[in-house]
């Protein structure tokens, strides 16, 4: 099989913010073909999104049941689904695609509950077919530069990792204002039961454990909502506890009033540390007491993972959706790969996978129950 890979999208429509993200990221590189969708909770909202990215009128599905039960009857049927829905509405449609013969990229976090995350790896596991998740920025060069300096040993035993994502968008009551992506986001019933946490935190915790190898075994947190009248987070502070002995500090926060997307991971072992920053994504700093080493993308000997992530020449800055199209890209190559029953390589499979939505889901609820506990530590659940 030598084509692009054929993609339906549940989720998206009209007025959605990451539906248009997912939709550009996965075009990037011309190997994906968005071909059906069912984009709306509402028949008539999604029909009418479909018309707006001009796909074929019979295609344009009414809810995801329609599209995957029609679709599987098709000669040209989709290859892979992208969920793009508000938490609360990933499971389901992920469910019945496995189900149904369907490859999956679904956004963070993976879910609305643990135990679903669960019976989807089982699902992942029985089927075989590819599971990849929407974390992003590990799709940046960097933070594979990152991990391949820890992976290395250039930073020797870790011991200390820092990570932080404070937002200030949500300083306010916004979803009273009639924000639509701060209402769900804030709405135990669509979002599940964290708010800041399981929006934010669960990129920092993700990128923390994929740039150092390790995994949080144990925290302590404390969990507030600053804003009066709001249900859910939005802010926590949580020590965390690594299974090397590593010791860490994770901050998120949405009220964080005058930052934006300011994710920052700084990685401290004996040999040395890893800096970099979200908002200045081609910069990665490596340094010690004797040495301040700069990598920047296609400068220098770069690791392969790194190498095969970038698409422009030096000073050509690359960033938010470059890195989310690496996802899509090494996601689509799995996929064709295992259909012409080929084994993919280490970077083709170089993207998040159920594990680490499971990994996400175990975060956000031993976060909560921290916050909610008067113990100093609580223990990961296994």
């Amino acid at each position: 099989m030598q084509r692009k890979i054929r993609m339906g999208m549940v989720g998206g429509g009209r007025g959605a913010f990451i539906g248009a993200v997912h939709r550009t990221a996965a075009a990037i590189d011309g190997e994906i073909e968005l071909v059906c969708g069912a984009f709306s909770s509402t028949a008539e909202k999604s029909k009418a999104s479909g018309e707006d990215l001009m796909l074929s009128p019979e295609r344009c599905y009414g809810d995801f049941k329609e599209m995957i039960q029609k679709e599987k009857r098709r000669k040209d049927r989709m290859d892979a689904v992208s969920i793009v829905t508000p938490n609360h509405m990933h499971f389901a449609p992920a469910k019945m695609a496995l189900e149904n013969g369907f490859h999956v990229i679904c956004d963070k976090p993976v879910t609305f509950t643990l135990s679903e995350a669960r019976k989807l790896k089982d699902l992942v596991e029985k089927t075989g077919l590819t599971f990849a998740l929407t974390h992003n920025y590990t799709g940046y060069p960097m933070v594979k530069q990152a991990r391949h300096l820890v992976q290395s040993g250039a930073l020797g035993k870790i011991r200390k990792v820092v990570v932080e994502y404070p937002q200030g968008w949500l300083a306010f009551l916004e979803e009273k204002r009639g924000y639509k992506q701060a209402e769900w986001r804030t709405d135990p019933k669509r979002s599940g039961i964290a708010g800041a946490v399981g929006d934010i935190g669960t990129h920092a915790e993700n990128l923390a454990e994929y740039i150092t190898g390790l995994k949080i075994t144990e925290m302590c947190a404390d969990v507030s909502t600053f804003v009066e009248g709001r249900l859910l987070d939005d802010d926590a502070n949580v020590l965390l506890h690594f299974d090397n002995g590593a010791k860490g500090i994770l901050h998120c926060s949405q009220i964080s009033n005058g930052e934006e997307n300011n994710l920052t991971i700084k990685v401290y072992g004996e040999l040395g540390s890893v800096t970099w920053n979200q908002q200045e994504p081609n910069t990665l700093a490596h340094k010690s007491q004797e040495f301040h080493h700069i990598y920047r993308p296609s400068v220098g000997n770069l690791c392969p993972e790194a190498k095969a992530n970038i698409r422009l020449p030096s000073g050509h800055p690359e960033g938010y959706l470059e890195a989310f199209a690496n996802i899509y890209r090494n996601f689509a190559r799995t996929v064709r790969k295992r259909m012409n029953g080929e084994t993919p390589s280490s970077i083709d499979l170089d993207f998040p996978t159920i594990e680490d939505g499971i990994r996400g889901m175990l975060f956000v609820e031993t976060v909560i129950a921290s916050g909610k506990s008067n113990s100093k530590w609580v223990k990961f659940k296994s």
